[in-house]
């Protein structure tokens, strides 16, 4: 049995007696600890090992107060239950996990208020850089993070101010290209169907009409938006709400793939063919729109690519590193399928 005398101040075993056990010093242990990849792999096992002996934690409070900035690079993402946004959280966590770096990953659930309360919490732990998901906030969010000069990078939309760092691709585009896809399949009573709202939603709505406009058929679409969060039940009421309505509709891009499942499922369930009767076309791609039948067409996003690039194009802000390019776009696929 290990023998140690407990911190006076909390009663805690501390960074020192890892340290000690370990034979390093506590800059060796402390990084060894934190998994930067320059300590030698025999001493992170060594550190390692006694702080699983010790029961030790590190405390990062401490750290941020001994060296005026943390190792945490705080994540913001709308929503924890959409799988575009796990994969994105994933590619982060596996370019800077390995760096040493603390991910600290909060939800704000589409609200721009609860994201305003996450930003002012998370900068009292003095991050080191931030991952932040379009440019839609408050007022006072933008305040506070200009005011504390945190490096940023911005997911998933593009930015046209030269002096802001985003890693995405033009959603607008991606509705045009539904759109003209549509046209192109000879389909001219079309429909826009929308949930949630955000800014992302609402630019490839404006991307859809605008490329609608050109090629003169914008008179004859229709337009459904609903704020509430976007399902695969949802889905399906709003098809039935639309043929109800609109019963010569001959062509529907959904917002997302959750939508266009739901509807898909409707479809079946009134006995209207798709595509034959009427073309559906999603957005984001998920992995179920390969395998619904018919088979979903849909825009396929690059989730992944957004935040592997996104943490290394942070990773040089932090470096202090000029960056070759402030706005990375990554662009985005068409996946044709039987749906339209």
């Amino acid at each position: 049995m290990i023998r140690r005398e407990a911190s006076r101040g909390t009663g805690r075993p501390t960074l020192a007696e890892v340290a000690k056990l370990a034979g390093v010093s506590q800059i060796t242990a402390s990084r060894a600890l934190r998994n930067v990849p320059t300590v030698d792999p025999e001493n992170v096992a060594k550190v390692k090992d006694a702080a699983k002996a010790l029961g030790y934690v590190p405390n990062p409070a401490a750290r941020t107060l001994a060296s005026a900035r943390s190792q945490s690079v705080v994540v913001l993402v709308p929503a924890l239950a959409n799988q575009l946004f796990i994969e994105t959280l994933e590619a982060i966590h596996a370019v800077l996990h390995p760096r040493g770096f603390e991910i600290l990953i909060g939800n704000f659930h589409y609200s721009k208020e609860e994201e305003e309360e996450l930003i002012r919490n998370y900068l009292s732990f003095q991050p080191c850089g931030m991952l932040l998901t379009g440019f839609d906030r408050t007022e006072a969010s933008l305040r506070l993070l200009e005011a504390t000069g945190v490096p940023r990078v911005h997911m998933m939309e593009l930015s046209r101010t030269e002096d802001v760092h985003s890693v995405g691709f033009s959603q607008e585009d991606a509705g045009a290209v539904v759109a003209r896809h549509l046209l192109s399949k000879g389909r001219r009573r079309l429909a826009y169907v929308a949930a949630q709202l955000d800014a992302r939603v609402v630019q490839r709505g404006e991307g859809f009409k605008r490329a609608l406009a050109e090629a003169g058929v914008l008179d004859r679409a229709v337009e459904i938006k609903v704020a509430d969060p976007s399902s695969v039940e949802l889905g399906g009421e709003l098809f039935q709400a639309l043929l109800n309505d609109h019963p010569d509709i001959d062509g529907i891009f959904f917002c997302n793939d959750d939508l266009a499942h739901g509807a898909l499922f409707e479809a079946q369930r009134r006995g209207v063919p798709v595509p034959e009767r009427i073309t559906f076309v999603g957005f984001n791609d998920l992995p179920m729109s390969a395998h619904t039948v018919p088979r979903l067409t849909s825009i396929r996003t690059p989730r992944a690519e957004v935040g592997e690039h996104a943490a290394r194009l942070l990773l040089q802000l932090i470096g202090g590193s000029e960056t070759a390019r402030k706005s990375i776009d990554l662009g985005f696929e068409l996946m044709v399928r039987e749906s339209g």
